[in-house]
């Protein structure tokens, strides 16, 4: 009996890459910090929620990688919206917190790190999410922990192209499989 499930890696990367770009061009200044808020519902229903149905999907298919990197971020999300719900109605006191979230996002750069270096064996574009995004996460929490908003910005500008081509690599995924070829490259080694 063949398997015939749909890869899920097409899901995750949009819904990681969408949600990306709209917190990281708040980031980057190109948009109003006033509008984060938007970022919540979009962070728990396609940044969150998705990544991690296409984790669990994953699971099935036997990617490590891939079971591990979207509900591992589809978790990410869901923390982000909750600390931004939770602190924006007063039931965390986030006014002296900015050194503890800025050590979180290094810890997401150490992890991201880590995945990165298996992105070796992988596609180029994922060599270049990964790397765009331990990158960003390090910009951000050290923005965080030094309170320097031209580090905050810079990250922002790097998750600009980190989500950019996750986006790209959906649309190349979902372009190939309708196909059945390479038609949109994805830097296949």
């Amino acid at each position: 009996m063949a398997d015939t499930t749909a890869n899920p890696a097409p899901l995750g990367l949009m819904g990681f890459g969408l949600t990306t770009v709209l917190l990281s061009s708040i980031n980057a200044g190109l948009l109003p910090v006033a509008g984060e808020p938007v970022v919540i519902p979009l962070a728990m229903a396609f940044g969150g929620t998705a990544q991690i149905i296409a984790g669990i999907m994953e699971f099935k298919t036997g990617n490590v990688f891939g079971a591990t990197a979207f509900t591992s971020y589809g978790a990410f999300w869901w923390w982000f919206a909750l600390l931004i719900l939770l602190g924006n109605n007063h039931v965390l006191d986030l006014s002296g917190a900015g050194s503890a979230i800025g050590e979180c996002l290094l810890l997401w750069g150490v992890f991201t790190l880590g995945l990165w270096v298996s992105t070796f064996r992988l596609s180029r574009l994922l060599f270049g999410i990964f790397l765009t995004l331990w990158i960003a996460f390090f910009l951000l929490g050290g923005g965080a922990i030094l309170g320097d908003a031209m580090l905050h910005k810079a990250g922002g500008w790097v998750g600009l192209l980190c989500g950019a081509l996750a986006m790209y690599g959906s649309f190349a995924l979902v372009t190939n499989a309708t196909y059945g070829r390479e038609v949109v490259p994805v830097g296949s080694r």
